[in-house]
C-alpha cells in the first residue's frame, strides 16, 4: 500500500486515522471514504468536524475510547500533531500494520490522479478554494483538499470524477486540488501533476532555521512535478519565490505571473474597483471585477484563474467564477455590522492573518476597499518562536492600524523554553516604538468589553490570527446589536471623508 504514482485503490481497505478532527486528516478520511475506503479514527476532543464525520457514517473515538486496534486495520494515517511514541503507532507497529503520515497519505491519494498542489507562505487555502469553485463552474469535477471551510464548496472538502470529463483533457484522470503546506517538509510527499508556488518567505524557522533552507525545501517540492512531456507544468511567482533557486533547470515546464511586464502571465489590477486582467504576453487571458480585496488576492485569483484554464476550463466559466467567489472563511471575512453597547456603528472582519505579510497585506486591503474611519486590529501572535524570529517584521506590519490590541501568544509546538523567551509584552512594546498605538490586554472577555468601550461610529474591528482569537470576533457581534442598515459613515469614501480624522489618515481621504 506504499504511496507510488500507480493508481490508489480505496475499495474494501481499512483506514485507520489518528487525530481525524483535523482539517487536512478529515478532509482525507471523507474522500477516501467516498471513494470505497472502510474508515476508523479517534480523536482527543469532540468537535462539529467529528460530528460531521459521524454524521457521514465514519466511526470516530474520542478520547480515552480508543478502542484497541486490530490486524483487520491496513493503514493507520496521523496528523502532523501525533508524536511517534503514540500508543496507538506503537502498536500498529507491533501488529505490522503500515503507517502513513496526513501528508504521506495525501500523496498516495494523489497518485492516478491529475493532482494539482498550490504551494506557497501565504494564499493556499483561498487559491486552493478558488480553483476549485472555478473548475466546478466549469464542469471539470474536482476532487479537492482545502485547509479552510468555503461555504461555495459546502466545506473544504469533495470528491470529483474519475476522470476529467470533457475539454482538451476530456478522459485523463479527475482533477485533484490540494493545498500544500511547507511546514515540517511535508508537501516534500505530494505527487503533483501542476503546482503552483505562490511566494515564499521566512516562516517555520523552527522547523527550517532559515531562508536558505525554506527556498531548498520548495525547490524540493517542484522537483517532484514531472517531466514537461508527461504534462509536468510549474506556475511561480515572477517576484518574491526566489523563483531562480527555486525553479531552474527544472524538468517540467515552468511559467511566471505576476506584475512585471516580463512575467509569461502579467497581471494589472485597480485597487479602486477590484478591476483585474491577466495578460499571456500580449494577449489578454481573462479579465474580471471580483468580490475579493487587495492585490495579493488579485494574484491569488489570477493563479487559479490560469491553472484552470490550463486544466481546459473554458475562459466565460472562469470569469464568472471569479467574479462570484465570495472566499473561505477566516480570510478578511466580513462578519456583519453591527451597534455597539455605548451606541457606536461598527463593521467586524475576521482573519487567520499570522504572518507579517498576510497581516500588513489585510490591512492595506481593509483600508483600501472599506474606507473606515479608523482600524482596530485584535491580533494574537501564533507561536513564541515564529514572534521572536519575526518580532521586527511584526512590529512593522501594523502601521495601517490605528489601534492593535494583543492578547497572549497562542503556545503550540514550542518547547517551554521558547515560551519564556518573548511574550505579548514585547510585541506591544515594539509597535509603540514604531508609532503604532498599542496594548496588551490577557483575557478575551476583557479585550471584548475593551472593544464594547473603545469603538466608536465608522470604526472598523478585524481581530487577526490562528488561534482561537477568532472567538472574540464572533463573540462581540453575539454581544451587540444587528444594525439594521450599513452606518452612513461606512457607505463610501465620500462620507469617510466629511469626518474629523481621529488618527491616521484613509488612504482613501
Amino acid at each position: 500500500m506504499s504511496a507510488s504514482k500507480d493508481a490508489a485503490v480505496f475499495g474494501g481497505r481499512h483506514i485507520h486515522f489518528i487525530g481525524i478532527g483535523g482539517c487536512g486528516t478529515s478532509g482525507l478520511a471523507l474522500m477516501m471514504y467516498s471513494r470505497g475506503a472502510v474508515i476508523t479514527g479517534v480523536d482527543q476532543l469532540a468537535s462539529e468536524t467529528t460530528d460531521a464525520l459521524t454524521a457521514a457514517g465514519i466511526e470516530v473515538a474520542i478520547g480515552a475510547n480508543n478502542a484497541p486496534l486490530t490486524r483487520a486495520i491496513d493503514l493507520v494515517v496521523y496528523s502532523a500533531a501525533v508524536p511517534p511514541n503514540h500508543p496507538s503507532l506503537v502498536e500498529a507497529k507491533a501488529l505490522g500494520i503500515e503507517s502513513m503520515t496526513y501528508a504521506q497519505a495525501l500523496g498516495w491519494a494523489q497518485s492516478g490522479r491529475t493532482a494539482v498542489s498550490i504551494a506557497g507562505t501565504h494564499g493556499k487555502s483561498t487559491t486552493s478554494a478558488l480553483l476549485a469553485h472555478l473548475l466546478i463552474e466549469a464542469g471539470l469535477d474536482p476532487s479537492v483538499i482545502v485547509g479552510a471551510n468555503c461555504p461555495q464548496l459546502k466545506g473544504g472538502t469533495r470528491t470529483g470524477s474519475e476522470s476529467i470529463p470533457f475539454g482538451p483533457l476530456a478522459g485523463t484522470p479527475g482533477i485533484f486540488v490540494a493545498e500544500a503546506c511547507e511546514f515540517n517538509r511535508s508537501f516534500h510527499d505530494h505527487q503533483p501533476t501542476l503546482a503552483l508556488i505562490n511566494n515564499v518567505e521566512e516562516d517555520h524557522l523552527d522547523v527550517y532555521g532559515s531562508l536558505d533552507e525554506i527556498v531548498k525545501s520548495f525547490r524540493h517540492f517542484a522537483g517532484n512535478l514531472p517531466e514537461a512531456a508527461s504534462g509536468g507544468r510549474l506556475l511561480i511567482a515572477h517576484d518574491g519565490a526566489h523563483r531562480r533557486a527555486v525553479a531552474s533547470g527544472l524538468a517540467c515546464a515552468v511559467s511566471t505571473f505576476g506584475w512585471s511586464p516580463t512575467a509569461d502571465y502579467r497581471v494589472d489590477y485597480e485597487p479602486s474597483s477590484n478591476a483585474t486582467v491577466v495578460w499571456h504576453r500580449n494577449d489578454e487571458l481573462i479579465s474580471w471585477i471580483g468580490r475579493l480585496a487587495g492585490e495579493h488576492n488579485a494574484l491569488n485569483s489570477a493563479a487559479a484563474a490560469i491553472i484552470a484554464n490550463w486544466l481546459g476550463a473554458d475562459r466565460d466559466s472562469i470569469k464568472r467564477g471569479l467574479e462570484n467567489f465570495a472566499g473561505v472563511e477566516r480570510r478578511m471575512q466580513d462578519l456583519g455590522t453591527c451597534v455597539t453597547r455605548s451606541g457606536a456603528t461598527v463593521r467586524v472582519f475576521d482573519d487567520y492573518g499570522h504572518h507579517p505579510t498576510e497581516c500588513e497585506r489585510t490591512l492595506t486591503a481593509l483600508r483600501t476597499s472599506e474606507c473606515p474611519r479608523r482600524i482596530i486590529c485584535v491580533f494574537q501572535p501564533h507561536q513564541h518562536s515564529r514572534t521572536r524570529f519575526l518580532l521586527e517584521q511584526f512590529a512593522k506590519s501594523f502601521s495601517l492600524a490605528d489601534l492593535v490590541v494583543v492578547p497572549p501568544i497562542y503556545f503550540v509546538r514550542d518547547s517551554e523554553v521558547e515560551r519564556t523567551l518573548v511574550s505579548s509584552a514585547d510585541l506591544v512594546a515594539r509597535l509603540n516604538e514604531k508609532g503604532t498605538n498599542a496594548r496588551a490586554i490577557d483575557d478575551f472577555d476583557a479585550i471584548g468589553d475593551f472593544l464594547q468601550d473603545e469603538a466608536q461610529d465608522g470604526d472598523l474591528i478585524v481581530v487577526m490570527g490562528a488561534g482561537p482569537v477568532w472567538k472574540i470576533g464572533h463573540d462581540f457581534i453575539k454581544n451587540s446589536r444587528k444594525a439594521r442598515a450599513t452606518s452612513p459613515s461606512m457607505q463610501s469614501c465620500q462620507s469617510v471623508a466629511s469626518l474629523p480624522p481621529r488618527a491616521a489618515a484613509s488612504p482613501c481621504e
